[in-house]
Formats: structure tokens, sequence, C-alpha cells
């Protein structure tokens, strides 16, 4: 496949363009100030933990109620984890407030490139309502003319969403994601499917 083939290349979002920075430092220092000192190791615990429960249920996050509850979710299991009697409510601002994430390598530069190639690029992520605002904090929400948060991968769904607002066939858009799911949905969409790390699928193209 050539990108002379596409009219559009959508992308997964977590682990295909960005990933999470550990927290754990900053986490062990936000602990302590409340009185909870807790080792690195427990802490790191704790968010895999968190990590573990956010990832099947990040598309619960939908909308601003559905995220709150979610959010308050994930601070209660951290917590629960690291045994900090803090009420989950009153942490999980704080909580999310310390993730931040970072594009890949390469990816900026693949983006560029397809780009210039003329083609429509697309984000569709199973991520919550802050999907947009991520993108942004990395620099990438720029590329794209279209971002679809809580996707509900493997179905296809949020694929659906993103070809027709882009009036795009599917037999004339890519996917590329890290992931089974990633590759079940665009199956399942009827679009073509590229394997993550971005800069390798690109380079296929041509």
């Amino acid at each position: 496949m050539r990108a002379t083939d596409l009219d559009a290349v959508m992308l997964d979002a977590y682990g295909t363009l960005m990933t999470l920075i550990d927290p754990t430092p900053e986490l062990v220092d936000v602990l302590a100030k409340r009185g909870l000192r807790r080792p690195p190791g427990i802490v790191r615990a704790g968010v895999e933990a968190e990590i573990a429960y956010y990832t099947p249920r990040a598309s619960e996050g939908r909308d601003a109620e559905s995220l709150a509850h979610l959010q308050r979710e994930c601070a209660r299991v951290f917590l629960e984890a690291v045994d900090g009697e803090l009420d989950p409510g009153d942490f999980a601002p704080i909580f999310t407030g310390v993730l931040r994430f970072e594009a890949l390598p390469g990816v900026k530069s693949s983006l560029e490139h397809l780009r210039a190639l003329g083609l429509t690029l697309a984000v569709v992520g199973n991520w919550d309502l802050t999907l947009r605002e991520r993108l942004a904090e990395v620099g990438l929400e720029r590329y794209f003319a279209c971002v679809v948060h809580a996707a509900g991968k493997p179905a296809p769904d949020g694929l659906h969403r993103a070809l027709a607002e882009l009036s795009v066939d599917p037999g004339r858009a890519l996917y590329i994601g890290d992931a089974d799911d990633d590759e079940r949905a665009a199956r399942a969409a009827g679009m073509h499917f590229a394997p993550a790390p971005v800069p390798a699928a690109v380079d296929r193209l041509g």
C-alpha cells in the first residue's frame, strides 16, 4: 500500500502517539506532603494498579460527569493500593494533575510527512474526554482534523465516526495502532491497518 492509495490516516493515541511520563517521583512527594510516606516501589505499584483499572474503562469518561466519576474511581484504586487514607474525591484532581505525557520518538516528523503527502489525519482512541487536551499538551493537536475519544475499540464505532466526519471511504483510510484491539477495530470498519511504531508504518507508505 502506498500513500497514493489513501485519503486519510487515523491513529491510536496511547502507545502509538504518546506515552505516560513516570509519575512515581512526583506522587511520592505529593503523598509525603499529606503525611503518607511511601517508598517509590509501593507508589509505582499503585500507579500500575490505577493503569490496569483505567485502561479497559477509558471510554467511560465520555462527558464531564462520567469523567469526574472515572477520575474519582481511579484515585480510589491508587489510594487503596498505597494504603492511603485520603478522600478519593479530593485526591482525584491532584492525582490527575501529576499525569503528564510525551510524544513518542519520531511521531512529530512522521505526522509532518503525512501532511506533506496531502493526507488528512485523525486520532481515534480509547481515551477519556481529555484526549484533545493531552494532544495539545504534547504539541500534536494541530496535526489532526478530527479527534475521537471514547472510541470503544475493538468495536469500530469510533472509526466510523471519524470516517463520517471526514467524509472518507474506509477503503481509502489507514489506521495505525499498537494493540490487537486497534487492528480488530480497523478490520471491522473496512479500513487498512498498520502496526505502530508510527515512523515505521509511515516509512512503508513511501
